[in-house]
């Protein structure tokens, strides 16, 4: 198996903002490579529950944690079903995808490197980046790429995307990346940053691992979870779950301003479910993005739980699923 090193962002503002204690449970939903977990366990005494999809993160954590972790494989949307009757000190999510499964081109994440359309973060179960593609129709294909990867061509890229699958031309990351940048006007790259393929690997990345219904579902689930006065942080990497986020934590701190019984009685929240600890997003030092530039997108937002009842304040956001 491949190594699986990666190294963590804003691990300062994550000790920061969950503040570990001895004794404590803490819960990383997305372990990786275990970097958040061991930073966790060098300030404090105390008790990790990692969660991850993929074999090979766990494998890695496993030798760098050892007995100090609880390892479960699954997904963080599912933390429900994986924690049972059991309830935290604390949340911690890194989202979207690491350095190793960019890195090895046998996971089909990387427009740089040749490699399968996979992109599956599991790659043990579910449809592929090449099986999506192949069974959605052209405009199905063109709103994936338009709404999660943000792509201005979406049209363009999804009906020559379809072209080239009708006609056997497309089997790996470099030819789908070569078709974008044959799909973009080369005045439009040129004034980019980034590479023409980015958003479109983004867009079918998010739709593959269905990653913007896991964070509903997670933000749905965590407050029944944590103790009072734990806190969940989160870490994001562009902007669609970025708002998710904040718009729950948001709506997670409100409560009624009317007398306590009238708001019981109206079904509205009489206390805030949690605290927002961080008025705006937090973002890497200048420092940690000129050692990692991974950072460089990352956005962190927490809160603390307090010990009123999550009364639900009807339907969570809608994304695509």
């Amino acid at each position: 198996m491949a190594a699986f090193e990666h190294e963590s962002v804003l691990v300062r503002e994550v000790l920061e903002y969950l503040s570990p204690r001895d004794g404590e449970v803490y819960c990383d939903c997305t372990l990786g490579g275990g970097g958040h977990a061991s930073a966790v366990l060098g300030v404090a005494s105390a008790r990790i529950i990692g969660v991850d999809r993929d074999p090979a993160a766990l494998a890695a954590s496993r030798e760098r944690l050892g007995d100090r972790a609880e390892l479960l494989h699954g997904e963080f949307g599912d933390i429900k079903q994986l924690l049972g009757d059991r309830k935290v000190d604390g949340f911690v999510l890194d989202l979207g995808v690491s350095s190793p499964q960019l890195d090895h081109a046998d996971r089909g994440f990387s427009f740089t490197r040749e490699g399968p359309l996979d992109m599956r973060m599991d790659p043990t179960r579910g449809p592929t980046a090449l099986d999506l593609m192949t069974e959605l129709d052209e405009s199905g294909l063109a709103e994936v790429l338009s709404e999660l990867g943000e792509e201005r061509y979406a049209k363009k890229i999804a009906r020559m995307i379809k072209e080239a699958l009708h006609e056997d031309r497309l089997h790996t990351t470099t030819d789908l990346a070569t078709l974008c940048a044959r799909a973009i006007p080369m005045v439009e790259q040129r004034k980019s940053k980034i590479h023409p393929a980015t958003r479109t690997f983004q867009g079918l990345r998010i739709a593959v691992n269905r990653e913007l219904d896991q964070l509903e579902r997670f933000l749905a689930a965590f407050p029944d979870l944590l103790l009072p006065g734990g806190r969940c942080v989160i870490i994001s990497f562009h902007s669609l779950e970025d708002r998710l986020v904040k718009n729950a934590f948001r709506d997670l701190a409100w409560s009624s301003s009317l007398p306590e019984k009238l708001a019981i009685a109206a079904g509205e929240r009489a206390e805030p479910v949690v605290e927002v600890l961080t008025r705006k997003a937090v973002f890497a030092s200048d420092d940690e993005v000129e050692r990692n530039p991974r950072a460089r997108s990352a956005r962190l937002r927490a809160c603390r739980r307090t010990t009123a009842a999550n009364v639900p304040m009807g339907a969570p956001p809608t994304a695509y699923r």
